[in-house]
């Protein structure tokens, strides 16, 4: 069966080599690939192709470029005579037109357990939230946001200090499992496709940096779920005498109170800490402007403390 796999950033890389490789997948081809179009990277603005489009080419499959799956765009697809299509990440929302164009329809793998966290950044929000259990989910494609049916679901637990990276390397791994799984089915017209339910539907809009600055009048528990949510992208920040400071893992210390205004950081001769509306927030790596991560307690010898973080 003929696969066209649509996807863009490194995480959907990875599952295409695993297609177009792993023996689990001996009775498929990917005949194309279909990803964003090539975008500035870098301080430098580079003009560089997606990681798919990397991947794709080195393993002899030809890319389709767009950002719009226009009506020129669908006419490539008609001609490569794909049978199914596998999403994830593409980062496009496909117009009816698209979704009828593959006689089996396209199967989004999306990383959460729908209908929670529908959207672009479903396990950041999943562990900003504080959520104990996930799962990645296969469906199909409707004209809807990851609105479609469902094939199948594999849920996770969320470990105590896994960051948004931890969790979706693992949750891409369980993807690839059920993809080997329901993909026979769903050629062979084996499986029945149920509907999302009604209830419990959340949406997961992408971040961006205004919402991860940390507001430390918030309690300890919700900023260390902040700063691994954000992990690696945006990443959590605050401003240390008016200066960038990112935040890359945190401990919270509910139950502890430093006696000091809110915001206030110390250091207690082994542990950097900050005050926090309820308990305190245990720096442990932080990254300053201009600068490499490093350990908080040494970034914090070079200040005179305590001083208030946040302050411009």
């Amino acid at each position: 069966m003929k696969i066209l796999f649509a996807g863009t950033p490194a995480i959907a890389a990875k599952t295409l080599e695993v297609l177009a490789t792993d023996p689990r997948f001996s009775q498929f081809e990917v005949v194309a690939a279909l990803t964003r179009e090539d975008a500035p990277q870098g301080r430098k603005r580079i003009l560089t192709q997606s990681p798919v489009a990397t991947t794709a080419e080195s393993l002899g499959i030809p890319v389709i470029k767009a950002n719009r799956v226009t009506a020129e765009v669908e006419h490539r697809i008609r001609g490569i005579g794909a049978e199914i299509g596998v999403v994830i990440a593409y980062g496009v929302i496909l117009k009816l037109s698209a979704l009828e164009l593959l006689p089996l329809g396209w199967f989004n793998l999306h990383f959460s357990k729908l209908p929670k966290w529908r959207g672009a950044a479903p396990v950041q929000r999943s562990i900003i939230a504080g959520d104990e259990v996930t799962g990645v989910t296969l469906f199909k494609l409707d004209e809807g946001m990851d609105t479609g049916p469902v094939a199948g679901c594999v849920e996770t637990e969320i470990y105590a200090s896994e960051t948004s990276g931890d969790l979706l390397s693992r949750l891409r791994t369980l993807g690839d499992t059920l993809l080997a799984e329901l993909l026979p089915q769903i050629a062979t017209g084996r499986i029945e496709l149920l509907p999302q339910a009604t209830e419990g539907a959340s949406l997961a809009p992408k971040l961006d940096r205004g919402q991860t600055r940390l507001d430390f009048s918030r309690s300890a528990v919700a900023l260390e779920h902040l700063v691994r949510g954000a992990n690696p992208e945006p990443m959590a920040h605050t401003l240390v005498e008016g200066n960038a400071l990112r935040v890359l893992s945190a401990r919270a210390h509910p139950s502890v109170d430093l006696n000091t205004d809110i915001g206030v950081l110390s250091f207690d001769g082994k542990r950097v800490l900050v005050q926090c509306g309820r308990g305190c927030l245990e720096l442990l790596t932080v990254q300053p402007a201009g600068k490499q991560s490093m350990d908080a307690a040494a970034w914090s010898r070079g200040l005179s403390l305590p001083l208030t973080l946040g302050q411009e």
